[in-house]
């Protein structure tokens, strides 16, 4: 009697646990190699620094990013993913120009001698800043950096998760040719930014691979505002798209200026172009973004499973839709924290050399992998702005904005 009192007594603790723990595993964040990589055996805090644009113009994609970082951590934290260890995220503003992130870099590299740098926002920022941490031999992850060359124009502590613009824009320009029966274009772009500099160089040789001829090119610098003698010189040329590679302080204006000059055809951006604000109607520039064609790392209306959770997660949290900066920043904390779970080790080389051996790395990005040369490989997509909402570039959606 006393021997099935206690089996009825285990019978029932193991129906009382089970589903807790069902649930328990439920609720665990699905991202990350929990299986590929044993629980680290660190212990303690480990100081993440994070440098994003939180003013000035490009506080548009800082914001969101400090946002899905923030968001980030507090899952890696909470899942125990890095055992009895913590992330803890020291955040400096960046600010929109060099100065200010380079400053931000020194003190987090020099006074907080954080072992990993996730960030800065922009392109030329991180070839101004990073050098800071590659001659400490401090690891820096980008995460919105889509100039190319940064890798051989900076060092081997540096990595990023986002795409360069020469492995999104040549399959834009494509899809954009055969969909739009594009010959001929208009370029204008920023040629005092690194990274607007790099675009048009990218979009100059996709144009002539497509067989598109180029009738005008036009630059500007950042900071301007009035567009429209650039813009009148090509709208009189009649062309059958304006490729831009700009910022989106510049944008906002300039998509405006084209619309209210007469001009109703397909405007072709970098990446610049990837926030959800440049279509605001309260902040951007509204109906004008319509007809704007872009490609990029991410597209809400083409999400897998890992990027349905975030965004359903992230909007709750911050009332407001993600965008491919936010995914690109939420995914580039988890993959910091796999660099240090793989590597147990906090150390920056020791974290780069097990980040670089990510291969097949699940993620709201798609499927993530470095190559052999260090850069980040995933599946991009080409977009369009119809009514303010970026949708996956096809025949109809074209068809939607500019007619059959």
């Amino acid at each position: 009697m006393q021997k099935l009192r206690s089996l009825l007594i285990l019978f029932v603790v193991i129906a009382v646990s089970l589903p807790l723990t069902i649930s328990a595993q439920d609720e665990a964040p699905q991202i990350g190699f929990w299986e590929e990589c044993e629980t680290p055996t660190l212990t303690g805090d480990i100081n993440l620094g994070v440098v994003f644009s939180l003013t000035g113009g490009a506080a548009i994609y800082g914001n969101p990013q400090l946002q899905a970082v923030q968001m980030a951590v507090e899952e890696i934290n909470d899942s125990d993913y890095l055992g009895e260890a913590n992330l803890v995220a020291i955040v400096e503003d960046g600010g929109t120009d060099v100065e200010t992130s380079i400053s931000a870099m020194t003190k987090l590299v020099e006074e907080d001698q954080v072992p990993v740098v996730i960030g800065p926002t922009l392109s030329n920022q991180a070839l101004s800043a990073d050098p800071i941490a590659q001659d400490a031999g401090v690891l820096v992850l980008g995460v919105s950096n889509t100039r190319s060359n940064l890798e051989t124009d900076i060092g081997d502590f540096y990595l990023r998760n986002s795409l360069p613009e020469a492995k999104v824009i040549p399959g834009t320009v494509a899809q954009a040719t055969e969909i739009l029966g594009l010959e001929n274009v208009a370029v204008m772009y920023s040629d005092n930014d690194e990274f607007t500099v790099s675009g048009y160089e990218v979009f100059v040789e996709a144009l002539e691979a497509n067989g598109v001829n180029i009738v005008a090119t036009e630059t500007f610098a950042t900071g301007d505002t009035d567009f429209n003698a650039q813009l009148t010189n090509i709208i009189a040329l009649n062309p059958d798209a304006i490729v831009v590679s700009a910022l989106a302080a510049e944008i906002v204006p300039l998509l405006q200026q084209t619309r209210n000059l007469g001009y109703t055809g397909p405007i072709i951006g970098g990446n610049g172009f990837n926030t959800p604000g440049i279509a605001s109607p309260d902040t951007g520039a509204g109906e004008s973004a319509n007809g704007v064609i872009v490609g990029g790392a991410w597209n809400i209306a083409k999400q897998n499973e890992l990027s349905l959770a975030f965004s359903e997660k992230y909007e709750a949290e911050y009332g407001a839709a993600p965008d491919q900066f936010s995914v690109q920043a939420y995914t580039g904390a988890w993959m910091i924290a796999t660099g240090i779970r793989c590597a147990d080790s906090t150390e920056s080389a020791a974290v780069r050399d097990a980040l670089k051996g990510l291969k097949d790395f699940n993620s709201p990005l798609g499927s993530f992998s470095f190559d052999d040369d260090g850069l980040p490989e995933h599946e991009p997509v080409a977009q369009i702005i119809v009514d303010g909402q970026y949708r996956v570039l096809t025949s109809e959606e074209a068809a939607a904005v500019f007619g059959e």
